[in-house]
């Protein structure tokens, strides 16, 4: 395993499967970035029309990891269930529900009988 931190060895199997998937995405990222530069500054609409679609199959792959991340870790789950198909400033979403019980109390009231802040 490349680029890995810690010795892969000592990792268990799960972790060394989350570090595969992560290392994939930013893979399939830095493939969307160069086609695409290759498609700006191509010259033959053709060519262009080709390195677009393999761009758009270096999408595909980076969003069919993203699923496999959110499926299998809870955090990319809330997160990219807070942020994506939003609408509004992307960094204004309202926080996780988690964060506001943390923030507010659970609402239930405080012990004097009157609700929590």
């Amino acid at each position: 395993m490349t680029d890995s931190h810690e010795p892969p060895s000592e990792l268990p199997a799960q972790e060394r499967d989350l570090h595969r998937a992560l290392l994939s995405l930013r893979e399939e990222l830095e493939a969307v970035d160069w086609y695409q530069q290759r498609v700006v500054l191509c010259g033959d609409d053709e060519l262009a029309s080709v390195l677009a679609h393999n761009r758009d199959e270096e999408i595909e792959h980076a969003a069919m990891t993203l699923e496999w991340l959110r499926r299998r870790v809870p955090a990319w789950d809330r997160c990219l269930r807070r942020f994506l198909f939003t609408e509004g400033p992307i960094s204004r979403q309202p926080p996780a529900p988690d964060a506001r019980v943390a923030a507010h109390g659970l609402g239930i009231g405080g012990l004097g009988g009157g609700r929590a802040p």
